[in-house]
């Protein structure tokens, strides 16, 4: 296992990350400074990270359904409950792939698969994130294509893949972007409050009825669903009810 793989197993972050570490001579391997990204650590060999003892954990993927109030960081500042605060102690060197905002709820997956965490992040895979959306009054369908366009935001052009409607006050929204508080910023741009936001699916997964508050580890079929989709294979859409 290459050493940027290891790290990445070892819940250090995505491999990317891990590369800037080495680059940056805080990895060492049996007391010894390592910059060689091609570098595979034995079994027995000691791998340490700022001078802390490392180990590669098996790959784990779980399922959070968020709830709101609780912020998506390992602490806060402000001593509010954050999602770690949900999940057991064995699960804190997990870390979470993108965020949702305090009073946004729904699906946030936790992983120590820095692969993975990569894939479902960066722009340029643009992974489907779909959402739920509640306004404070009726929708006016013809504001639908001005969404669509995208509207500026902190110098980005900030757009709705798809929209369509579930009923006069509630929507499902599709974004292929990142931006900081986007679907809120974006309704607010054309008069609309959001009054509640809910997270359904990440590419082929789906929150299913998972209760608020719970999490569950992805099963292997679901993990192999992601992972098809990744390699630009076919995936199907992957629900399950909660145990």
């Amino acid at each position: 296992m290459r050493l940027n793989r290891f790290l990445a197993a070892a819940g250090l972050g995505s491999r990317r990350h891990c590369d800037e570490l080495i680059a940056a001579g805080r990895v060492t391997i049996n007391g010894k400074v390592c910059t060689n990204f091609s570098a595979q650590p034995r079994a027995r060999d000691h791998v340490k990270v700022d001078d802390k003892l490392v180990h590669a954990a098996p790959a784990l993927t779980i399922m959070l359904h968020k709830p709101a109030g609780i912020v998506s960081t390992r602490k806060d500042v402000h001593a509010r409950d954050t999602i770690f605060d949900l999940l057991p102690e064995k699960f804190s060197r997990l870390f979470n792939i993108g965020r949702l905002d305090a009073q946004t709820e729904g699906l946030l997956l936790l992983t120590n698969d820095g692969e993975l965490a990569l894939w479902l992040t960066h722009p340029r895979f643009k992974i489907d994130k779909e959402y739920e959306v509640t306004l404070d009054r009726l929708w006016d369908p013809a504001l639908t294509p001005k969404l669509l366009r995208g509207i500026l935001l902190d110098g980005q052009r900030a757009k709705i893949a798809q929209l369509r409607s579930v009923s006069p006050r509630r929507l499902r929204v599709t974004l292929r972007q990142g931006i900081n508080r986007q679907i809120r910023r974006m309704f607010e741009a054309v008069g609309y409050q959001v009054k509640h936001l809910v997270r359904i699916r990440i590419g082929n997964l789906r929150l299913g009825d998972l209760p608020r508050g719970h999490w569950r580890a992805l099963a292997m079929r679901e993990l192999r669903s992601l992972q098809g989709a990744r390699s630009g294979g076919p995936a199907p859409e992957v629900t399950r009810n909660a145990p």
